[in-house]
C-alpha cells in the first residue's frame, strides 16, 4: 500500500477556464433588490432596508405594481405586500433578526401575462450560525467500521477503451469498479495521457441527478488524469433516456431511500465510492503518486467535503455551495439544506426517530468537524437550493484553515469571477507543492 499521499481537492473545470454553474439567462424585466448595506451583513437587532427597483432597457418602469415578503428564508414571511411604484423604485419597511441567519426579501413583478422574479438575503452575524443535526457519539466509529469494510473488498477494476472518444493525446476508457458491499459498482469516465509519463489525477464526483458523463477530456490534454463517476451504480455511457426513465422512476427521490436506516441509507454506498474512486485512481501506474484532486459543486460539494473528511490524505479542498448540510434545520425553526427533508412539504413523511438519527451520520456539518484539510469556499446569499444559512452551519464548524469566497447574489450558480478566485487559490497551493 502507498504512504504519504498528497490529495488536493480542486476544481479541475475552473482549473482550465470551465464553468460549475451557468449565470442565469438576463431577463427582459429586471427585478433588482438589495440590502441597504454594501456588504449585505448586519449585527443581530440591527435593521435592514431593501431597495427595490424594477427595470426595463436599463431604466426604471413607472407606475409597475409589486407584491413582495420578506422573512427567514425558507419558512413563512414576516410580512408582505404589494404597492404601485411611482417611479420604478422602493424601499421595503425595516426589518430585523434577533438570530443569527438570513432574511430574504422576495419580489414579484407581472407585465404582459409573465411574472418575474428578483430576490436578496440579509446576513444577520453568520458566522455565529450553530447546527442543528445532532452530532452522535459513535460517528467516528461508524465510518471507521465501513471505511474496514471497504478496505477488504477488491478493486476488482475493468477499464473498457471508448475508441470513438480518445484524441491524438488521451486514452478515454469506461471505468467499472467494485464499490462498497460485493455486487456493487461504481462506475466512471476514466482519461489518461496517452505519453508516457507520471501525472496528477483529478476525482470529479457529481451534482444531484441521473446523467451521463463523458469524461473530462481537456483536463487530461494538459496532462492530467481525470475520473468523472456517477453515484448511481449503473454505466454512465448510456443513452440520455435510460437516465430520465430513472430519473422519473426507480431513482426519483434517491436521496430518501432507507432514510429510516443507517446502515442501508441510499448514501453510505455513495460516500464510500468516493473513497473507493480515490483508491483505484491512486493505483494506477500513470499516477505520479503524489498529487490527487477530488471536486463538485452542491451535492458534489458535500461529497467533496465528505471525501476530505473520510480521507485523511487529503491536504486541500476547495467546494461550492455544499448540499446536505445541517438539514434538520427545519426541525429548529429555520431553513435547512438541500434536500429539504424536513421542509412543510416533506415533514410529515419524514418526521421521525429514525430518520432523524440517520441524518445525523450523513449530514455535512458533522463531516465539517472533522475536516483537516485547507480549504476554500464559495456560495451567495440567494441560493434557494442550499440556503446559506444550512452552509454556514458546515463552514462555520470547520476547524482546519478556511477560506470563504462570497458573491452575494448568486444563488445555485456561479461567475466566472468565483471560478477564477477558486482557480487562482488552488493554483498557488499545486505549485507550491
Amino acid at each position: 500500500m502507498k504512504k504519504n499521499w498528497n490529495i488536493i481537492l480542486i476544481s479541475l473545470p475552473l482549473l482550465f477556464g470551465g464553468m460549475l454553474g451557468a449565470q442565469p439567462a438576463t431577463q427582459f424585466i429586471k427585478v433588482m433588490v438589495a440590502p441597504d448595506h454594501a456588504d449585505w451583513n448586519y449585527k443581530i437587532g440591527e435593521p435592514v432596508t431593501f431597495k427595490v427597483t424594477v427595470l426595463k432597457d436599463g431604466n426604471p418602469l413607472k407606475d409597475i405594481q409589486i407584491k413582495y415578503e420578506v422573512g427567514p428564508e425558507k419558512m413563512e414571511p414576516l410580512k408582505k405586500d404589494s404597492i404601485v411604484l411611482p417611479n420604478g423604485s422602493f424601499s421595503v419597511p425595516t426589518v430585523t433578526s434577533k438570530n443569527p441567519g438570513f432574511l430574504q426579501c422576495i419580489v414579484t413583478v407581472k407585465m404582459d401575462g409573465k411574472e418575474y422574479r428578483g430576490l436578496a438575503a440579509a446576513g444577520f452575524e453568520p458566522a455565529s450560525i450553530k447546527p442543528t443535526v445532532e452530532n452522535p457519539s459513535d460517528f467516528i466509529q461508524f465510518w471507521d467500521k465501513a471505511k474496514t469494510e471497504l478496505a477488504k473488498i477488491p478493486l476488482d477494476a475493468k477499464m473498457t477503451l471508448l475508441p470513438d472518444r480518445c484524441t491524438e493525446n488521451v486514452n478515454v476508457y469506461l471505468v467499472n469498479i467494485q464499490n462498497y458491499r460485493i455486487g456493487a459498482r461504481l462506475y466512471g469516465i476514466l482519461c489518461v495521457p496517452k505519453k508516457e509519463g507520471k501525472y496528477p489525477a483529478l476525482l470529479r464526483v457529481p451534482g444531484a441527478g441521473i446523467r451521463p458523463y463523458t469524461g473530462d477530456i481537456a483536463s487530461a490534454e494538459k496532462g492530467i488524469i481525470t475520473l468523472e463517476i456517477g453515484i448511481h451504480g449503473i454505466p454512465v455511457n448510456l443513452d440520455p433516456s435510460v437516465y430520465n426513465n430513472l430519473g422519473a422512476g426507480a431513482l426519483n427521490g434517491y436521496w430518501y431511500f432507507n432514510l429510516d436506516n443507517k446502515d442501508r441509507y441510499y448514501y453510505k454506498r455513495v460516500y464510500l465510492g468516493c473513497v473507493r474512486a480515490n483508491d483505484f485512481l491512486t493505483s494506477l501506474p500513470q499516477f505520479d503518486g503524489t498529487n490527487l484532486a477530488v471536486t463538485g459543486g452542491s451535492q458534489g460539494g458535500a461529497l467533496s467535503i465528505i471525501t476530505a473528511a473520510l480521507d485523511l490524505r487529503v491536504h486541500y479542498l476547495g467546494a461550492f455551495f455544499p448540499a446536505l448540510s445541517d438539514v434538520t434545520g427545519y426541525l429548529h425553526g429555520r431553513a435547512g439544506g438541500w434536500p429539504h427533508l424536513f421542509n412543510k412539504d416533506n415533514i410529515t413523511f419524514n418526521n421521525s426517530k429514525e430518520k432523524i438519527e440517520t441524518c445525523g451520520y450523513y449530514d455535512v456539518v458533522n463531516f465539517a468537524r472533522q475536516v483537516k484539510a485547507s480549504g476554500m469556499y464559495s456560495w451567495g446569499f440567494n441560493d434557494e437550493t442550499c440556503p446559506p444559512t444550512s452552509m454556514y452551519a458546515a463552514y462555520n464548524v470547520i476547524t482546519a484553515p478556511k477560506t470563504l469566497y462570497l458573491a452575494l447574489e448568486t444563488g445555485h450558480w456561479t461567475f466566472p469571477e468565483q471560478n477564477e478566485k477558486m482557480n487562482n487559490w488552488l493554483v498557488e497551493r499545486l505549485k507550491a507543492r
